[in-house]
């Protein structure tokens, strides 16, 4: 199959297709180990089944910018970025307690009926849910390696994934430690740059350009335009994660403002805010509220600020940014259309 010119309809059901077969037969082969491991095994095929596919997209079009064609086994390399993907949401959601992701409810709420009646049920729902992502991570590397790509390919790309791992758990970890905190733009965005950025179009770039032996310079045009564009996509994010439309976004929009999270959206209306916004906003922020009326208060104060239009006038230099590193380099004209699409679907997009 070709992919010239680039069509995203059918990449994603190629992806798929491979995720899930892939994922299929390994619940099975998991849940054969004891009847109890069904409840668990579901989930783990739950975490594949939606998704845009963004990162397999870019991992694929780091390789074809190489000018390397198109190829079955390298689309099953690029599918295993999407279970980094889900192994890092199941996480996330884990340490958010979010309670839907693609309107379903999360892993640790849905796996709370496997240990119905059993001590500290919450708890021991919580720890199955850990270890869903922790299987589906340690799957990611399964699917990369068995991809069926030349074992010196793969050898150039393997350092990556240690990176890729690192800075991902690194912007979780930065996301806690600064959760509560006194809002700040720069410390935001770092957490965005490692815990969403990189790991979302930067990491499966260099991956997909690595496996096709992509020189210094367009590694580093690479980088140029994929975490400008990887910050772009979370602050669409943010602004989604309160001001979209659940049933289009298929999340809860109180979770940053319940959790106190350090979203940059919340940095920019703390900086442009005077005392008695920031005092309006200390009693707002991390309440229960199951009117949903201090979300609509804070949506409020960042609407009198003008925060949401910050937040798109960064958005819209980022992407700029990553486009006009793109353009700069010299890659086929096919990558150059699809890098230009992919950036607009990443960071223009409604869900």
């Amino acid at each position: 199959m070709t992919s010239e010119p680039w069509e995203p309809t059918g990449f994603k059901d190629r992806v798929d297709d491979i995720l899930h077969r892939f994922v299929a037969e390994e619940a099975d082969r998991f849940a054969a180990v004891d009847p109890l491991l069904g409840p668990v095994a579901e989930q783990v095929e739950a975490a594949v089944a939606d998704g845009k596919r963004l990162r397999a997209a870019f991992c694929y079009w780091g390789w074809r910018a190489v000018g390397q064609p198109d190829s079955d086994t390298l689309v099953r390399a690029a599918a295993a970025m999407e279970l980094v993907h889900a192994a890092a949401v199941v996480h996330d959601d884990l340490i958010d307690d979010s309670p839907l992701r693609h309107g379903r409810p999360t892993a640790h709420l849905a796996l709370r009926g496997a240990v119905r009646g059993r001590p500290r049920r919450d708890a021991a729902a919580r720890s199955l849910a850990m270890l869903v992502g922790d299987l589906l991570m340690a799957l990611a590397g399964e699917l990369f390696a068995a991809s069926g790509l030349p074992a010196a390919y793969l050898a150039r790309a393997r350092p990556l994934w240690t990176v890729m791992a690192r800075e991902l758990i690194a912007g979780e970890c930065l996301e806690i430690l600064r959760t509560g905190a006194v809002p700040d733009t720069e410390a935001s965005l770092k957490v965005i740059r490692y815990k969403t950025a990189k790991y979302t179009v930067e990491q499966p770039l260099l991956i997909g350009g690595a496996l096709a032996g992509a020189g210094t310079r367009l590694r580093d045009g690479l980088r140029a335009y994929g975490l400008p564009l990887g910050e772009a996509f979370q602050l669409r994010d943010d602004l989604l994660g309160l001001f979209g439309d659940p049933e289009v976004t298929g999340k809860a929009n109180a979770d940053d403002v319940r959790g106190h999270r350090p979203t940059a959206l919340l940095a920019e209306t703390w900086r442009l805010a005077g005392d008695a916004e920031r005092e309006r906003l200390r009693g707002l922020l991390g309440r229960r509220d199951p009117r949903g009326e201090s979300l609509e208060e804070v949506r409020e104060v960042m609407r009198g600020l003008g925060a949401p239009a910050r937040i798109e006038d960064m958005i819209g230099a980022r992407v700029e940014e990553a486009l006009d590193a793109l353009h700069e380099l010299v890659v086929p004209s096919h990558a150059d259309t699809a890098l230009t699409a992919l950036a607009r679907s990443a960071a223009l997009r409604p869900s």
